[in-house]
């Protein structure tokens, strides 16, 4: 078994250490026998998303999106035809904000998104950063869990439809609501770095288990030790007194 990534920008899209992301799953699939192959698509690279089984899209500050807004919008085109083909994404942060239909910048210009989700982003005011330890407590296709992370955002993105969850300590989304990020059942957006998937084995399992289902269908995944997973979560939950 083979699990495909295309890591979107990894040279530009990568705060917070982003990247540790891939790390976990890339080691969580090799410790269970399951190969994985990562294809970067960076700017100027020919790579065809469709063929992927996961898209992941790292987070970045409005000079890095500036960047790579041409490229980004030349592959709309490809972009819609992974999701057509069931491809799963994991968009962080500027990944995230740059799949709506807008970003608003500090000094007030406008960044045209992919538009392909309706919620867009407006950069707030200094005392609206959103900024600090974050959880978020999740219900995805019959399983509840509490997510842990590091959020450092002034944009503020309106118009979810589908969140990914209600907040328990922090902002999300904005500073005004209490929910955060975005799930369609086949795309996931989030604020949270630090990178997000070490301190939460059981999301990161999920996203392994979605995105293979486009290549063999539903899986089971065999059970790992997270004991030192949990216990770096738990020390989180205990910081923002939720446990």
């Amino acid at each position: 078994m083979i699990l495909t990534i295309g890591w979107m920008y990894h040279d530009i899209m990568n705060l917070y250490g982003d990247k540790g992301n891939i790390m976990v799953l890339k080691k969580r699939c090799e410790d269970r026998g399951i190969d994985v192959r990562i294809s970067y698509c960076d700017i100027g690279d020919d790579v065809d998303l469709s063929a992927m089984d996961l898209v992941f899209f790292g987070g970045g500050a409005d000079k890095e999106q500036s960047s790579l807004m041409r490229d980004l919008l030349s592959r709309k085109e490809n972009i819609q035809k992974a999701l057509d083909a069931g491809v799963m994404f994991l968009l962080i942060c500027g990944g995230y904000q740059l799949f709506g239909q807008y970003y608003i910048d500090a000094n007030g210009n406008r960044i045209d998104a992919l538009g392909i989700f309706d919620y867009y982003t407006v950069s707030g005011k200094s005392e609206e950063r959103c900024i600090g330890n974050i959880a978020v407590r999740c219900e995805l296709e019959g399983q509840s869990m509490t997510l842990v992370g590091f959020e450092n955002h002034g944009g503020q993105t309106y118009d979810v439809a589908t969140p990914l969850g209600d907040v328990l300590f922090g902002h999300g989304n904005t500073a005004q609501k209490k929910q955060e990020g975005f799930y369609n059942g086949q795309v996931i957006g989030t604020y949270l770095h630090g990178p997000l998937l070490p301190r939460n084995p059981e999301f990161a399992d999920f996203v392994i288990m979605k995105s293979l289902r486009k290549s063999y269908g539903e899986q089971c995944l065999e059970p790992l030790s997270d004991d030192m997973e949990l216990a770096a979560k738990n020390i989180m939950l205990k910081r923002m007194e939720l446990l």
